[in-house]
């Protein structure tokens, strides 16, 4: 796989700092039951990378130090990781607000019909993958079936609760483009989803949130190999907006890989482009002993995509 890093190491864009810190990104490691084309994780169901529950011990013990208020789980399926069940109990304990992003169809796979009561009990926030409200887009970039299991999926959350606004469970989808194109309108993209996953299977969920697709990893290489790489990044930096520099996830947000190093969000870290604030806090351990927030942020040419339009982030658009 052909690696977009060197072409985005060299940047022009604005330097930023972090606010605050209300949000702890846990990757809990790259093993998925897909291997999607727009995966900027390069996940699949070979990989071997798990977050350990010493690892997990240590995250639990830096929101108790910053107060974090919500832990942000993630993969690869979060859920395959060994210990998902054990950290999301501990995180409840603590009253920390929890978000499992969800791949659906994980829901679907023989041993893990557990997911969805599981999710429901402990009231975690879910955060499913859904790329379009068509099968066949869907499956043309995830695979033959996920359509369907994900649908499944879905009604089974809806029948637990979920995106019914006074169940106070909470259920968002997620689109990503198919290609190298922009996002459409958050809002109006939301109102067709509505409309339809409901005409045509009963389907409600609280929010859309519509996410770029980042040029690295997986489908960075893809744009390499189809002559699309300098056209995409030309796109992202044309459709700069300043004013998304206020909002992006970075921050309010640290995320940290499997192994418990730091990074200032999903996409640096899938870069290895370590914490901005001059690696010295740079793992779990080094922000267990600090007592201040590392403020600085690093950046690269990728960083136009979260500011691009109507920008991107983990919670959908920015504007």
């Amino acid at each position: 796989m052909r690696d977009t890093w060197p072409l985005l190491i060299k940047t022009d864009f604005p330097a930023i700092t972090r606010d605050r810190l209300d949000t702890l990104q846990l990757n809990l490691g790259y093993l998925c039951n897909l291997s999607c084309i727009h995966c900027h994780v390069g996940a699949g169901p070979n990989r071997k990378e798990l977050m350990d529950r010493t690892t997990m011990e240590k995250a639990l013990a830096v929101c108790r130090q910053f107060d974090v208020q919500t832990l942000d789980l993630t993969g690869g399926s979060p859920e395959m990781n060994p210990d998902f069940r054990w950290l999301v109990e501990q995180a409840r304990t603590q009253g920390i607000h929890v978000m499992d992003r969800l791949n659906p169809t994980i829901m679907e796979e023989p041993g893990y019909e557990w997911v969805g009561d599981f999710l429901a009990e402990h009231q975690v926030e879910t955060i499913a993958s859904l790329p379009c409200y068509s099968k066949e887009n869907v499956d043309a970039q995830r695979g033959n079936g996920v359509f369907e299991a994900s649908i499944n999926a879905l009604k089974k959350l809806n029948s637990l609760g979920y995106g019914d606004p006074e169940s106070g469970l909470e259920l968002n989808l997620v689109y990503n483009p198919l290609g190298p194109t922009l996002p459409p309108d958050q809002q109006v993209l939301e109102a067709d989803y509505k409309r339809l996953l409901d005409e045509e299977f009963g389907i409600l969920f609280n929010r859309l949130f519509t996410i770029t697709n980042m040029p690295i990893q997986r489908f960075g290489a893809i744009l390499l190999s189809k002559g699309q790489f300098d056209e995409y990044m030309a796109l992202l930096k044309n459709a700069y907006q300043q004013e998304n520099l206020k909002e992006v996830m970075c921050r309010n947000l640290i995320s940290v890989d499997y192994r418990g190093f730091l990074y200032d969000c999903d996409f640096n870290q899938m870069l290895g482009l370590p914490l901005g604030d001059d690696g010295q806090v740079d793992h779990l351990n080094n922000l267990l002993e600090s007592k201040d927030l590392p403020r600085r942020i690093g950046v690269a040419d990728h960083c136009y995509g979260c500011t691009a339009g109507q920008g991107s982030s983990c919670g959908g658009a920015l504007n």
